[in-house]
């Protein structure tokens, strides 16, 4: 036979050993070292080691398969049972399809909130995830194009019972359109927080005057920024080439240039500026606040820890803002639209505790049940539940406290003696006085901060 080492599978492995290094496998005497003997003995070696591979193999097979037979027997409470993925009670009710329509539209109430990205619509949304109640309240929020169109829904769109609107919208459409009645049809349920009006332009823009005669953007028509930001315009006397785009759209034509600016008049802080990047070049307009406005506005400002983007550290953003309220239809007593916003109502001051929690919005905290609206009726109802909350006293001494009615800023205190001194003083002095005015206001508020 030809010699082991030139085979083509080497099994040297399998060469038996000498006595001193396999002493338990040497019953026998030495074996002489013949190449036959040898091979031999290289086989019956490797067939012993299969025969042990097989049985390891059938081994682990049989353990696998008590396992599996076992785990039926695995106590139920580790797994959890298919009984306990319960349906919603809302989706199991049945009955008649005339019974179903019934029970979906007896105590449903509209509201129209605004642009979905706007706070508005968020205050409607979260009007809508604390006091719906099933089929005992069930709040619908409604998208709009706007603040400015949500009083045109509220008058004449089927399905709206309540809606976002702010106080100038109101005095447009009581003094410019002269809508029959205003007064008697659309009352307040409570006064909402102010909306500030957003200014964002390049940075070659450092002023309102600097925007005179170049293409600015108002948002959609029926926003609040198409009505507030033109009125707001127009009162400081610079005329812009007005046009009315989405905001996303305007956004990126102000990144470009092929808008100088775009105005949004919405409460702060919104993600849509909060979002822009710092190196974006964009900047925060401020606007002078002045007699001019105090009519139907107040001051506003803009912090850097509101848009650290966009405002330098240390500084704030003068700004103009407006107020708003949660209006209602005044429907007739004893009606059904009545009754859906009377229960509506009643939930909202019934759950008040539920809207200043720390997941909702935070304009809720800035909201006083008791502040009056210049010019507004408040709603029967709305009367009637606070006159019975125990909360009045705190809600009253708030107002107070803080300034937080701008009735009392522009008709009490020392802002309505100002106004009225000013009559019979020359432009130059009224200017001179009234931003003396505004810098005691200032420090008055810091005080009581």
């Amino acid at each position: 036979m030809s010699d082991a080492s030139g085979d083509l599978f080497d099994v040297s492995a399998y060469l038996r050993k000498g006595p001193h290094q396999h002493p338990a496998t040497e019953p026998h005497s030495v074996v002489e070292n013949d190449g036959e003997g040898h091979w031999r003995y290289a086989r019956k070696r490797a067939r012993a080691q299969l025969c042990a591979f097989k049985a390891a193999g059938c081994l682990t097979v049989g353990i696998l398969a008590n396992i599996l037979l076992a785990m039926p027997l695995i106590p139920t409470e580790l797994v959890a049972p298919a009984h306990a993925q319960a349906i919603p009670k809302s989706l199991e009710q049945g009955g008649t399809d005339a019974a179903l329509k019934q029970r979906r539209n007896t105590w449903t109430v509209g509201v129209a909130g605004g642009q979905l990205s706007g706070t508005y619509m968020t205050l409607a949304d979260e009007l809508a995830e604390v006091l719906d109640d099933g089929d005992n309240l069930r709040v619908i929020p409604i998208v709009t194009y706007g603040a400015a169109s949500n009083l045109d829904d509220l008058l004449y769109l089927r399905g709206v019972d309540v809606a976002m609107v702010q106080s100038d919208v109101f005095e447009y459409f009581r003094t410019q359109r002269k809508t029959l009645n205003l007064e008697s049809r659309i009352h307040y349920i409570i006064r909402l927080p102010v909306s500030e009006m957003h200014v964002l332009a390049g940075a070659d823009i450092k002023t309102i005057e600097d925007l005179r005669g170049k293409k600015v953007s108002f948002g959609p028509a029926g926003s609040a920024s198409s009505l507030t930001g033109t009125i707001v315009f127009q009162r400081l006397g610079v005329k812009v080439e007005h046009v009315l785009l989405d905001n996303a759209t305007a956004l990126q034509k102000v990144k470009s240039s092929e808008l100088a600016a775009l105005v949004r008049v919405i409460g702060k802080p919104i993600g849509f500026f909060g979002q822009i990047p710092a190196n974006s070049g964009l900047h925060l307009v401020p606007i002078p606040f002045s007699k001019t406005f105090t009519d139907m506005y107040t001051l506003g400002e803009f912090t850097r820890e509101e848009y650290p983007t966009l405002i330098p550290q240390g500084e704030k953003i003068d700004t103009i803002a407006v107020p708003a309220v949660l209006a209602v239809f005044n429907w007739p007593k004893n009606t059904d639209r009545y009754r859906r916003v009377r229960r509506f109502t009643e939930a909202l001051f019934t759950k008040w505790d539920k809207f200043i929690e720390p997941q909702r919005h935070p304009k809720w905290r800035d909201v006083n049940l008791a502040a009056t609206v210049p010019g507004w009726t408040r709603w029967s109802v709305a009367e009637e539940m606070l006159s019975q909350d125990s909360r009045v006293a705190e809600f009253q001494q708030k107002d107070m406290r803080a300034g937080d009615s701008w009735q009392k800023d522009m008709r009490a205190g020392d802002s309505w003696s100002f106004l009225k001194s000013v009559i019979n003083l020359t432009e130059e002095q009224r200017e001179e006085l009234y931003h003396e005015f505004l810098q005691r206001q200032k420090q008055r508020e810091s005080v009581q901060r």
